[in-house]
Formats: C-alpha cells, structure tokens, sequence
C-alpha cells in the first residue's frame, strides 16, 4: 500500500473531517482563502477538495468511531476508516508528494514560523500536496497515526470539539503568506509575528479621539523617522505584552550580532 512522502508544501490541499459545513460557507466567503482559491489572485494555483470520512465507513452502521482498548471513556476515530478515506479519497488521485497532517492536541504549536513554512513550500520548485486530518472525540488509533501521518499539529493548549476549528485558523494564517494572495505584500511585511514582533499601535482618523492625540511623528510625513518610530513601538509593544516572544527575539538577535562577529 502506498504511504506519503514527505517533501515540500502544498498544491492541492484535501481535508478530511465528519464535519466538512465547517469549511463549506469559509471557502466561498473567507476573503483570504477566496482569494488563495482564485487564479486571478494568486500567483501558485491552490485546490482544496473536502472529504467526508463516513463515507468510507467499513460496516452497513456506518461506524467510523469505536471504544477504547483498556477501558479508557470516550471514542476513537478507528484506523481503518481512516485509512480507506485517506487511500481512497486521496492517494487514489495521484497527488503530488503528499504531506499528511493530523490537527491534535500534542502537535506541534502552530505560529508563525511554521506557517511561513508551509506556505513557502506553495512557491518552490519542488511542491507538494496537503491533506489535513481533523480528529474528533478522544482521538485518532495510534496505529493510523504510525503508518500514515507526517506531521502534528495544535494551535494551542485547550481544548476543543475537533480539529476543525482549529484547520480554520491554519488554513486562513498558512494561505494569506501565499505569494498574490494578499494584494499589499508591505502590509504582509508588517503584520504581527513578522521578524517576531508584534505590531505596534495603529491609529486613524479622528486625529483627537476622548483628549488623545495621534503621536506627532505619524503626522509629520517623514517616512524614515515614522519607520524608526514605529519599530521601536513594535518592539516595545512585544515587551509588554508578549514578554515570551521577546525573549525569543531578544536571543534571536543576539545570536545574529554574535554570528556576524565570528
């Protein structure tokens, strides 16, 4: 039986989930994923094709979910059902060095870094296919994970119905990084996590809201000063309320400077 190999990002994007109206009314209303899905707007041509697991249920129940061994509560998502859905509904079409991905709560954290990841794979050379898989109930069988599953992934420390709350928030931080698909690649450049900051403080009209002013320094139209001032609020910004994050940009820094010293 054909297993997935492991290379390069995404082309066609599969999810397979017992829910899929979760993602029905997204994909033709989301702006970023409309877009990502639009030829005319994107640079690298995206498909993504939702599979319904019952479909591959493997008795006339229709059971894709079974109890536990060692009499633990709940249920689990059964390997064979699995299986059949993912070899049937999506090796069967040939896809490109397929990168099977599992959405559970001991994954991998999902951030910015690993977005950037994924969707740099859409651009290279050497692209791959995605196909996620949303658990639900207590679980995927540890043995369909074993066989088939590259990458785990979570998009936090809590809990929630299933993986595809999750898939949402994924699809939506991993498509806006494709090449075209944001019309503003500076206003891509400067959104939050970009370089490991946060944004810093935004501000429209009314130029006096309640008393407060707009700082000056945006008013003054000198781009290089608006520049130096709006970095340094970014990072302040960071410092006082994502003090992990800028600890991690604080190392990363001082890891360049030592670097280019060497």
């Amino acid at each position: 039986m054909q297993e997935p190999s492991v290379q390069g990002g995404p082309r066609r994007i599969w999810i397979l989930t017992l829910f899929p109206e979760y993602f029905t009314p997204l994909l033709k209303t989301s702006g970023v994923i409309a877009r990502a899905l639009s030829a005319e707007n994107s640079t690298v041509p995206i498909e993504i094709e939702i599979i319904q697991i019952r479909d591959y249920a493997v008795n006339r129940y229709g059971s894709v979910y079974d109890s536990p061994f060692g009499g633990a509560p709940g249920m689990i998502m059964r390997a064979d059902v699995l299986q059949r859905a993912l070899v049937e509904g999506v090796l069967a079409k040939e896809p490109k060095e397929l990168k099977v991905v599992l959405l559970s709560p001991r994954g991998k954290r999902w951030g910015a870094t690993l977005a950037h990841e994924y969707a740099q794979g859409l651009g290279g050379e050497e692209r791959s296919d995605l196909a996620f898989i949303c658990g639900r109930y207590e679980g995927v069988d540890e043995r369909f994970i074993s066989k088939y599953v590259q990458e785990e992934i979570s998009i936090g420390d809590y809990v929630l119905s299933g993986g595809e709350i999750a898939l949402l928030a994924v699809l939506d931080s991993m498509l806006r990084l494709v090449p075209g698909v944001l019309g503003n690649s500076e206003s891509l450049q400067q959104e939050s996590f970009n370089g490991g900051l946060l944004e810093p403080p935004q501000y429209t009209r009314p130029r006096t809201f309640e008393g407060m002013e707009v700082p000056d320094v945006l008013l003054s139209g000198h781009h290089l000063q608006m520049k130096k001032y709006q970095e340094q609020m970014s990072i302040e910004t960071t410092k006082r309320y994502r003090p992990d994050l800028y600890e991690e940009y604080e190392g990363a820094k001082a890891k360049r400077e030592k670097e280019s010293k060497a």
